[in-house]
């Protein structure tokens, strides 16, 4: 019924008119009843004893009073089914206000029908019967939605989250959901927005038969990858439809407004990762706040990211290096719409620059002119399979790319470098993971050169970055199958960009002598059980509705990554989810034997498999003496 009223033309149009009419019937009923008890002393035949036009003027004066009140603090604006503790402030503040306009009156209008008890009463009695009249409005709308929706819900965390989650549910008629209750592992059996917390997640089940449950939101943003995925693994077993809250302080400012949704279906980057790392803010600050940061390969997935983190401790000016025009040209459009719309800090400059690493000229020229402070090197050819059919470009871009800003870093005197590596970088079987070898070989080579604070960081796969393996799936599962593993014992560890890019912050701080960092990465991930997973977000099944073929390893592909190779020395850091590998003892001398090695057989263009046996020999620490002769 409610529904139908707030839908007819008739009510849309003069909305406000009603509802300030509605208001002021209110007044008129109050002042009627206290009228009767502070005048007449609840003796209804004294009225026979009043002056009728006292009563009517006192009556008048007093719906002038409220209008006048009621229009100063745009009580006709307020919206009723979100009536809560601000409304009835809004409320009581402007019938204080009618009641001290009406008092002021008596001196100068001394009628019975306007004494001070009557007024004072009259107050009370507005105040109780608009708060009752908009509290009964809320709870006939909301059941009125419940008895609509056709899902029952639970609501997976009672804290904050769950109680803005169930509010925005039960108000939103977007939501075809009757939220039966809370799952919470701590607060059983307490009340939140009138909805019990029916059992724990291990004791859920029960909860599910009985209530006949079909979906399930997740509301706990600070829970942990391992604890998303439990809650995630129990909804699954129970045949839940499961959601997640993605921003549970996020309300909905505008009801009509259909872009805004708090929860959405749960991906598959809420289950792999670590969650954020925890940073120490100042130590960040001290080296990037008030200084001139550039960002090499800035347009690329881990690039990108790093400069988003980066504007957030508030630089002097950043400085964006890419050869993809395209990725930079958005990254900065980006920009200068956060900055139009207040999310970033106007007083930081941002720079772009097209520019290839392998460039020598045109780095030394960027930074000669900007005179960096902190340099994060981000560009490089990261693609497998392609790095093995042309191995050439690999060396040009990774090694002598790389070799390129390190000694334009030293030249220009910047403070810190910190360069992005692999884990395919240990003990490598491919080109790719080779070049990168011999990058981290590079640093720790020039890493004790008296001006520039070196470091290099190791990433597993990165979820959701250009070429990965998690939008391929999606793609391959979109379009129907199958979804291509190479093989069905192959792990990898994983990480998410935010994740990267963090420890990519926090490492330039440690950053020393060409130490190369590791992150914590927790435990593998079989891609067979990453695909599966994936299908079944998708809501389909493995093997019935989307089919999962092995095809066999890629060339230099290798069947899980690691981390450390065997003769580093490596220990915690103050941040329990980073480890250090110390610097092993590589001399520049070596490392520019070999750059020779490589850098004659580019001038010989030499073949495939030349390039890619010598790049894999090159990095072991061997007399190269052969190469040279």
């Amino acid at each position: 019924m409610i529904n139908r009223i707030l839908k007819n033309p008739i009510y849309k149009k003069y909305r406000t008119l009603l509802i300030c009419l509605v208001d002021l019937f209110i007044v008129a009923i109050s002042y009627f009843f206290a009228f009767y008890i502070a005048s007449l002393n609840f003796i209804l035949s004294e009225i026979k004893d009043v002056e009728r036009g006292s009563v009517v003027e006192g009556f008048l004066l007093t719906m002038v009073a409220y209008l006048v009140s009621f229009l100063l603090f745009r009580i006709y604006k307020s919206l009723w089914k979100y009536t809560g503790p601000s409304e009835v402030i809004r409320i009581v503040s402007a019938v204080v206000v009618a009641v001290a306009m009406s008092l002021l009156t008596i001196p100068v209008l001394p009628i019975r029908g306007l004494e001070m008890r009557t007024i004072v009463v009259t107050g009370v009695f507005v105040i109780l019967l608009m708060c009752n009249v908009r509290l009964g409005y809320r709870l006939l709308r909301r059941r009125e939605m419940e008895g609509e929706r056709t899902k029952n819900a639970v609501i997976i965390g009672a804290g904050d989250a769950g109680y803005i989650l169930c509010k925005e549910i039960i108000q939103n008629h977007r939501f075809d959901a009757n939220v039966v209750g809370f799952i919470d592992d701590a607060r059983a059996g307490k009340i939140v927005y009138g909805k019990k917390v029916l059992a724990d997640t291990e004791h859920m089940a029960e909860v599910i038969h009985k209530h006949e449950v079909t979906l399930a939101f997740i509301a706990i943003p600070s829970a942990s990858k391992k604890d998303v995925r439990r809650i995630y693994d129990i909804c699954k077993n129970l045949n839940l439809e499961t959601k997640i809250m993605k921003q549970g302080d996020e309300l909905l400012e505008n009801p009509d407004a259909a872009v805004r949704y708090p929860v959405e279906d749960i991906s598959i980057e809420d289950l792999l990762g670590r969650g954020e790392i925890h940073l120490d803010q100042q130590e960040i600050r001290s080296y990037i706040t008030g200084k001139v940061v550039a960002v090499t390969g800035a347009g690329g997935s881990i690039g990108s990211e790093l400069c988003r983190q980066i504007v957030k401790f508030h630089p002097k000016e950043l400085v964006m290096i890419d050869i993809n025009e395209n990725s930079l040209y958005m990254l900065e459009q980006e920009f200068n719409r956060d900055r139009t719309h207040g999310r970033m800090d106007q007083s930081i400059q941002i720079d772009s620059y097209i520019a290839s690493i392998r460039d020598r000229v045109a780095i030394d020229s960027i930074f000669a002119g900007k005179r960096p402070s902190v340099v994060y090197h981000a560009a490089a050819h990261k693609h497998v399979p392609l790095m093995e059919t042309r191995p050439m470009e690999a060396v040009k871009n990774n090694v002598f790319g790389t070799n390129n800003v390190i000694k334009s870093c030293i030249k220009h005197q910047v403070e810190r470098f910190i360069m992005i590596s692999t884990d395919k970088a240990v003990n490598p079987t491919n080109v790719m993971g080779a070049t990168k070898r011999m990058t981290e070989m590079i640093l720790q080579a020039n890493g004790n050169n008296g001006v520039t604070k070196m470091a290099a960081v190791r990433f597993g796969n990165v979820l959701g970055s250009n070429g990965s393996v998690i939008p391929i799936f999606k793609n391959q599962i979109k379009e129907g199958g199958p979804v291509t593993i190479t093989d069905r014992n192959i792990i990898r560890y994983f990480m998410t960009i935010p994740e990267a890019a963090q420890l990519v912050l926090q490492a330039g701080f440690y950053a020393d002598k060409g130490e190369i960092f590791v992150l914590d990465m927790g435990e593998p991930v079989k891609i067979l059980d990453l695909a599966e997973k994936m299908i079944r977000l998708a809501g389909m099944e493995p093997y019935k509705d989307i089919d999962i073929v092995e095809i066999g390893l890629r060339p230099g592909e290798k069947m899980f990554e690691e981390l450390r190779l065997d003769g580093e020395d490596t220990e915690r850091t103050k941040n329990d989810l980073i480890f250090v590998n110390h610097v092993m003892g590589i001399t520049k001398e070596e490392v520019e034997k070999k750059l020779e090695v490589l850098g004659k057989l580019l001038t010989e263009n030499a073949s495939h498999e030349d390039f890619r046996n010598t790049m894999l020999e090159i990095i072991k620490d061997k007399e190269i003496a052969k190469h040279t002769a």
